[in-house]
């Protein structure tokens, strides 16, 4: 989909310098193309609320989001919200931040991958990761047992690079 200017610096993009305006731009265009290609509406609502997403690079919950569509003039009621979360949960733009009870846009939309994210404790931002728990120990203890992982949330906290070099000047 976009191109991914971490690929360059190993940095994960929620933690990457790059160019943020291009980055929005280009994720909107490449999610109504997908929209489009698989017979879905990005309604106006929706892609609001991924817009309000892309632009933060950080988890937003509900009622923060609620707030955005607000200014926007757009509907501002909680079922509204949801059902727009829903779906882009649901086909792969969003994803939900379980500590947080919040929603970050994914960096690699489109692609099947079981992403891992590292959550800044001081500044909330959140970078997206892949990560591979089939392999890991728990992939290996799950198989011992017969169990078949559909899926899995791997969320660290911690400080970031932004975050840590203010605190270390």
């Amino acid at each position: 989909m976009t191109s991914d200017p971490s690929a360059k610096t190993n940095t994960p993009l929620g933690f990457a310098q790059h160019d943020h305006t291009t980055c929005v731009s280009e994720s909107l265009e490449e999610a109504e193309k997908w929209c489009i290609r698989n017979g879905l509406q990005l309604t106006p609502t929706r892609r609001k609320v991924l817009e309000v997403l892309l632009q933060e690079h950080r988890a937003l919950g509900a009622y923060k989001i609620l707030d955005k569509l607000r200014e926007a003039n757009l509907s501002s009621q909680p079922t509204i919200a949801y059902r727009a979360l829903d779906f882009l949960v649901s086909n792969g733009f969003v994803h939900k931040i379980e500590r947080l009870n919040a929603f970050i846009a994914c960096v690699h939309p489109g692609e099947t991958h079981a992403p891992a994210f590292m959550i800044c404790r001081l500044c909330d931002s959140v970078a997206e990761t892949h990560s591979s728990p089939a392999k890991g120990i728990l992939g290996e203890t799950a198989r011992s047992i017969g169990f078949q992982i559909e899926r899995t949330v791997v969320e660290a906290e911690g400080i970031c690079p932004k975050c840590s070099d203010v605190a270390n000047v």
